[in-house]
C-alpha cells in the first residue's frame, strides 16, 4: 500500500466564503473560526465568510484566513479516519502543515502567521519589491541570471521552484525586471509579473525573519508527530529546534516545492491530498508526476469523494 501526504496551500488561494459551508453545518468547526477571532482580537471569520475580497487578500489577513480554513477542512476530513504519512505546505502552508502535525497549536499558528504577514509587509516599502514567474527555463540557468543581476547591484533571487519549467523570482522591482528581460533573451518562454505586495522569499525579507524569530520564541513549538517536508531543504523534519530554524530561513529562502514532491515520491507517497481552498498544489503535483493519485479537498462534496475514493483503494 502506498503512502499518503497531506498538502496545504499558500497565499493566493484565498476566496471569500471559503469554509463557510463546513462551519454552518458543524458547531465544532464554527468554534475553530471563533477561536481564531479570539486569538487575533478581530473578526477574521466575518472577513473570510463575507469579504470584501480586497481586504481578505491583504497579506496580514490572507495568511491567518488560509491557515484557519485549511485546518477547518482538515478537521472535517480527519473524522473519516484518514491519517497522513507525511505533510507539507507551500510557504504559508508550511505553518498549516505544522499545526496538522501537532508541532504548533492552532491558536499559536494563527497568531504566528498574522505576525509573519505584518513583518513581510513591513520589510520592504510598498512598491519597491516584486515577483515574477519565469516559464520554460531551468533552475541553474535562471540562477546564473539572478546572480549576475544581483552582483550588478539589483537584488533578485529564485523564490519558488514550483515544478519543471515554472520558477518564481523575487527581489527589487528593477532586479526582477532586469532578470526577467535577461531570462527571455536567454530562452525563457514567458515572464509573468505577479500581483504581490512584496518580494517574498528573497534576501530582502531578512528583516522580517529577525522579527519572526522573536515571535517563534513566544510560542510553544513541539516535535512534530508526523514528518513535515521542509520548504527550505525538501527533507523531513520533526525536531522542534530544527522546525524553528527552518521557519526563520523560509522567509528569505526559495520554496523547493518540486523537490518536496519528489522527496515524498521517493519516500513511497503515491496519494497527495490538497487540503484547503483551490487546486494550485494539485496542479503542480500533476506536472511533477502524472501517475500520482491527487485529491483537492475544499468542501463537503470533495471530502466525501476523497474518502470514498480512498476506501475503494482499500485504505
Amino acid at each position: 500500500m502506498g503512502k499518503i501526504a497531506f498538502m496545504f496551500p499558500g497565499q493566493g488561494s484565498q476566496t471569500v466564503g471559503m469554509g463557510k459551508q463546513l462551519a454552518d453545518g458543524n458547531k465544532h468547526i464554527q468554534s475553530l473560526f471563533d477561536s481564531a477571532d479570539q486569538r487575533l482580537g478581530y473578526s477574521l471569520s466575518n472577513l473570510i465568510f463575507n469579504g470584501p475580497q480586497s481586504e481578505l487578500t491583504l497579506t496580514t489577513n490572507a495568511q491567518p484566513a488560509l491557515l484557519t480554513t485549511s485546518i477547518a477542512i482538515l478537521d472535517a476530513f480527519k473524522h473519516a479516519g484518514i491519517q497522513p504519512d507525511y505533510v507539507a505546505g507551500h510557504s504559508l502552508g508550511e505553518y498549516t502543515a505544522l499545526v496538522a502535525a501537532g508541532a504548533i497549536s492552532f491558536e499559536d499558528g494563527v497568531y504566528a502567521v498574522r505576525k509573519r504577514g505584518e513583518f513581510m509587509e513591513a520589510a520592504v516599502p510598498n512598491g519597491e519589491g516584486t515577483m515574477a514567474a519565469v516559464l520554460g527555463m531551468g533552475r541553474d540557468e535562471l540562477r546564473a541570471v539572478t546572480e549576475k543581476i544581483t552582483n550588478d547591484g539589483h537584488s533578485v533571487q529564485l523564490a519558488n521552484l514550483n515544478c519543471p519549467g515554472q520558477i518564481v523570482i523575487s527581489g527589487t522591482k528593477k532586479g526582477v525586471e532586469l532578470a526577467g528581460a535577461e531570462a527571455k533573451a536567454a530562452g525563457a518562454k514567458r515572464v509573468l509579473p505577479l500581483e504581490v505586495s512584496g518580494p517574498f522569499h528573497s534576501q530582502l525579507m531578512k528583516p522580517a525573519a529577525e522579527r519572526l524569530s522573536e515571535v517563534l520564541e513566544e510560542i510553544n513549538l513541539q516535535d512534530a508527530k508526523v514528518p513535515v517536508i521542509a520548504n527550505v531543504t525538501a527533507d523531513e523534519m520533526t525536531n522542534a529546534a530544527e522546525i524553528k530554524t527552518r521557519l526563520i530561513e523560509q522567509l528569505y529562502s526559495p520554496v523547493l516545492w518540486e523537490d518536496t514532491v519528489k522527496r515524498m515520491l521517493e519516500l513511497g507517497v503515491d496519494t497527495f491530498i490538497e487540503i484547503g481552498p483551490g487546486k494550485v498544489l494539485s496542479g503542480l503535483v500533476k506536472k511533477i508526476d502524472r501517475s500520482a493519485k491527487i485529491y483537492a479537498i475544499s468542501d463537503e462534496q470533495s471530502i466525501q469523494a476523497a474518502v470514498e475514493g480512498l476506501k475503494e483503494g482499500s485504505l
